[in-house]
């Protein structure tokens, strides 16, 4: 037999071997509607049917065809997030893949697929958005990062696309969202900070220009206020390691330089550890005293992190950091926005998943 008898054959077996929404419906002795209700989760039948049909599909092994699927609910099934990001911030970045993933996570159960693409200005974000809208490509966009005067919101509701808002809230009537409850974190870092003595407190935030940027400072200026603490300076970054790092030296090295940081991001903050270490090292090495491993880094300032992840664990010393589940936040987010392309009466506009603070060596082996 040749190749192409060998090829019509398997093409073949294929579609043999290719289970059917009817093949389902016949097994279970219910209507092919019925199935097409449950392996979509639509309303219309009961939890136990779209149960036993799910335990069918998976046990006839069952698979989607998409473009049918697309076809007969005049859906895509594919949900849009072009993030103003670089690849090259991403890779450094592990809230937002965990964020991406959880994401992913909730849209699979739908059979739902992410399409990821990064933009490199705010431009180039609206135009993917007008580009997926003419095209048809998506259902709805998962927003992030809302900034003063953002046109991304007005924009999108002119274009007829569905969006969620991972932040905010947004002043809008169309717009919902869901924003992590930063709100009382802060004042936990600087109680802590307090009870360890710390007056002098910086905050290296990112960019003045993002609404969660301008809120974390403001929640910092409100708290500092509160504790009576008038020794504080706010510097930004652009979220740049390069400039967090030379910031950091800048105020160090000022009369009475603050005694503890707290960084935006956790890279900020690593990279703002290494030019302090390598600064002390240097010093101790050219002023020629002798080195104790036991007093170093006890001489460092405290150092706290807005964002957690592997980073802060494995850093020396380890990093005290806010704890955030980005993966269910990404959930949750991704979960709303299908409600909203369902059309069912939500409500968004809410602070979910309020955060924890993490104690490390950078602020437990801080010594006066």
């Amino acid at each position: 037999m040749d190749s192409d008898s060998n090829c019509c054959c398997e093409h073949s077996k294929q579609k043999q071997l290719r289970i059917s929404l009817k093949d389902i419906a016949s097994e279970l002795g219910i209507s092919q509607t019925a199935v097409s209700f449950a392996i979509n989760d639509k309303p219309g039948v009961s939890a136990e049917t779209k149960k036993k049909v799910n335990e069918a599909a998976m046990k006839l092994g069952w698979r989607p065809v998409y473009a049918a699927q697309a076809l007969g609910s005049s859906r895509t099934m594919t949900i849009g997030f072009a993030p103003t990001r670089s690849y090259d911030e991403l890779k450094d970045e592990s809230f937002m893949l965990h964020f991406m993933a959880g994401a992913q996570a909730s849209l699979s159960k739908r059979r739902y697929g992410l399409l990821y693409q990064p933009c490199s200005s705010m431009k180039e974000e609206l135009a993917t958005y007008e580009d997926w809208a003419s095209r048809k490509r998506v259902d709805g966009v998962i927003l992030v990062n809302l900034q003063d005067n953002d046109p991304r919101p007005a924009r999108l509701k002119e274009l007829g696309l569905f969006a969620v808002l991972a932040g905010g809230p947004v002043d809008s009537d169309w717009l919902l969202s869901l924003s992590i409850d930063d709100s009382q974190v802060m004042g936990c870092i600087l109680d802590n900070l307090l009870e360890s003595g710390h007056k002098r407190i910086a905050y290296i935030s990112g960019d003045s220009s993002l609404m969660y940027s301008k809120d974390r400072q403001k929640s910092f200026q409100m708290f500092a206020a509160e504790k009576n603490l008038d020794k504080i300076c706010v510097e930004y970054t652009g979220f740049k390691p390069e400039n967090a790092a030379r910031i950091t030296m800048d105020l160090l090295n000022q009369e009475d330089p603050p005694t503890a940081f707290i960084y935006e991001t956790e890279i900020l903050a690593i990279a703002s550890l290494k030019a302090m270490t390598e600064y002390l090292i240097k010093r101790d090495y050219e002023e020629n005293t002798l080195y104790d491993h036991r007093y170093y880094p006890y001489k460092l300032p405290a150092i706290v992190s807005f964002e957690d992840s592997f980073i802060c664990e494995s850093s020396y010393p380890s990093i005290t950091s806010v704890q955030r589940d980005a993966s269910e936040y990404g959930s949750k987010v991704a979960n709303l926005l299908l409600k909203v392309i369902d059309g069912e009466n939500v409500k968004g506009d809410r602070k979910i998943l309020t955060p924890r603070l993490v104690l490390r060596d950078s602020t437990l082996l801080y010594k006066r």
